[in-house]
């Protein structure tokens, strides 16, 4: 097996990495039983990333050589459960993520609602080439369901943003913001469709009946619409070292504050509360001084292992 600590070895290590971002609501009763066979087929195939199991199905992005993703999506496909599983494409110049992790969770994406089953009741689907018409209508308030490092970057058109620092906060901003109700139409969105479309089932529970959501997410209505038709503003956060991507799911040139994971612009960068691995101007107020010398020492650990020619698990 190779070790994770160095680079994979592999043809697509010249011609980039497929990256696949993937969920699929459905009720897996042996979830827990696929955890191992599905690890050891990721990292026997040099593939990397995260995927959670639940009860309620699966949840994750993953990258690796071609004919590894193509192997583990077959095995995931090849399970009765996931048979309908759909996947989003996309490429990484190297390997975004450090290392494969399968993990057994409560919710493949978190809300601390009890009792949401979108496999029960959900928004419509609603396809990236029809979004502008929906959301241009007056009669359609837009919800972005991020949090909000994610909505700094980037946001459709007109959107409402709630501010979130997590998803869990978002059943009570709803249930704090009565002028919802005031337009007939609520359509959502989220960046892979996996936060919308369990925030759907959430708003047809609180009596919300018109409630539409992006099939595919921001990442398909990237891939999909043209700029020049676009209402999409900025760029995409993703969670892995590619920081964020435009569109036709180009790389973006954003960097990562890797005390606080906030996404950095170039002017970012240059503040003088900015400091690699350390902090920068959204997070210097809140870190200590001993948070700051601990970060400083995880930065030249892995400034070490850069030289090395190996990838810290630290970073």
């Amino acid at each position: 097996m190779t070790d994770i600590a160095h680079e994979i070895s592999s043809p697509a290590a010249n011609d980039g990495f497929l990256v696949a971002a993937l969920y699929h609501f459905v009720s897996v009763q042996r979830f827990a039983e696929l955890r191992d066979p599905l690890q050891a087929l990721c990292e026997e195939n040099g593939v990397r990333g995260t995927l959670l199991l639940a009860h309620e199905g699966i949840n994750g992005t993953i990258a690796g050589p071609a004919a590894g993703i193509r192997a583990v999506l077959s095995f995931l496909r090849s399970q009765p459960e996931f048979a309908g599983l759909e996947h989003k494409e996309s490429h990484a110049s190297a390997m975004p993520f450090l290392r494969m992790k399968v993990r057994l969770k409560k919710e493949i994406v978190t809300m601390g609602v009890e009792d949401i089953d979108p496999t029960r009741s959900v928004g419509t689907y609603v396809d990236p080439q029809d979004w502008n018409a929906l959301i241009s209508d007056p009669d359609t308030i837009v919800i972005d369901t991020r949090n909000d490092y994610e909505t700094a970057i980037g946001i459709f058109k007109g959107a409402v943003d709630p501010n979130t620092k997590t998803f869990r906060e978002f059943p009570d901003w709803v249930r704090n913001n009565t002028g919802l109700h005031n337009k007939p139409k609520i359509a959502m969105y989220c960046t892979g469709g996996i936060r919308c479309e369990k925030a759907t089932a959430f708003m047809k529970e609180e009596g919300f009946e018109e409630v539409y959501h992006l099939k595919g997410g921001i990442l398909k209505y990237l891939e999909e619409v043209p700029p020049e038709d676009s209402l999409w503003e900025g760029a995409c956060f993703v969670f892995d070292e590619r920081v964020s991507v435009l569109h036709g799911l180009e790389e973006g040139d954003l960097k990562l504050c890797r005390a606080c994971r906030h996404p950095l612009t170039a002017e970012e960068i240059a503040s003088p509360l900015y400091e690699a691995g350390v902090s920068c101007a959204h997070c210097h107020a809140t870190r200590s001084e001993e948070d700051r010398m601990r970060f400083r020492q995880r930065q030249k650990q892995m400034d070490l292992a850069k030289q090395r020619g190996e990838r810290h698990l630290g970073k």
